[in-house]
């Protein structure tokens, strides 16, 4: 359990789920919270974490920090997402076991699982299929921290827990046209046709791969809530249990924001729909009294008044 005088580390506190890791801490009276720019900790350099993690003893570690992206920028920065993600988590697992720090959330993404899927997702999945091409290296370092985690836990008694992130959205988010997910990716081009006033909404692929989506504050309460908890094994889904295509999710946000319009939604079948599939099976996360609670309409709601405010 963590009290309120302990010190804690998060790891990409300025990213979309670590800054709400931030908040969310924070909410619950955790003042003892520890994290620094990337200007001045270089997370990829192996004594500098060390050092840094040595000279400040926290006692509980969220590992949010990651390079992250869409299919774009996940198939063209092959090297860097999985030189730089395997770096990361590496340095600081190994340093958190060689500093004492027993107690560790090292968050991992949906996208390790196999590509061809069974439905919905259980953890006991991982390991039993090939990967989407397009993430392949993202997936890949994730599943070596998954595996790291465990194997630590296994010999060296360590308290490291994974967590697997359905996509993941809300304030602070990326939106750049080529390397932001599909998600923020959607509203960025509703906003977009809704400032020019275009009659049409270009999507990448049909629209018909199906994703399950959670809002960036429920997986903070879910980090909070399971460092607080014991649990068998080291690895459990976190999401919603629901999904909906590209195509639904593109028809929501556009009633949403543009409710009295009626926009044409065109399909680049040019360009690759990654996944055909993926929703999680929360069951076990439930089981330990964890399960999302905000409301996807509202969740899109706060995002878009978030994007807003970015774009002033």
């Amino acid at each position: 359990m963590i009290n309120h005088k302990d010190k804690i580390f998060v790891a990409g506190h300025k990213g979309l789920v670590g800054s709400a890791i931030v908040r969310k801490l924070k909410s619950k009276g955790y003042k003892n919270i520890l994290f620094l720019d990337k200007s001045k900790l270089d997370l990829t350099n192996q004594n500098k974490v060390f050092n840094f993690l040595k000279k400040n003893k926290p006692k509980f570690i969220f590992i949010a920090a990651a390079k992250v992206g869409g299919i774009y920028s996940n198939n063209k920065y092959r090297a860097e997402f999985i030189h730089n993600n395997l770096s990361i988590q590496t340095n600081i697992i190994h340093s958190a076991y060689l500093c004492g720090i027993k107690d560790l959330i090292f968050l991992g993404s949906s996208c390790v699982y196999p590509r061809m899927c069974k439905q919905p997702i259980k953890e006991q999945y991982l390991l039993n299929g090939e990967l989407e091409k397009t993430n392949e290296a993202y997936a890949i370092a994730k599943i070596a921290g998954i595996k790291m985690c465990e194997s630590y836990n296994l010999q060296y008694r360590t308290n490291y827990k994974s967590l697997m992130p359905t996509n993941t959205f809300g304030p602070n988010d990326n939106y750049d046209q080529l390397n932001s997910h599909f998600f923020p990716s959607l509203i960025r081009k509703i906003y977009e046709v809704k400032d020019k006033n275009k009659k049409e909404l270009v999507l990448w692929g049909d629209g018909s791969p199906k994703r399950e989506v959670i809002y960036v504050d429920d997986i903070a309460d879910a980090c909070v809530h399971f460092m607080n908890k014991k649990f068998n094994g080291s690895m459990i889904n976190i999401g919603t249990g629901k999904d909906y295509s590209i195509k639904e999710y593109a028809e929501m946000i556009l009633k949403l924001i543009i409710p009295n319009k009626k926009i044409k939604i065109r399909y680049d079948k040019s360009k690759p729909n990654g996944t055909p599939r993926k929703v999680m099976d929360v069951s076990l996360a439930k089981k330990y009294g964890w399960k999302s609670k905000t409301d996807l309409k509202k969740a899109i709601k706060l995002t878009y008044s978030d994007y807003l405010i970015k774009k002033r």
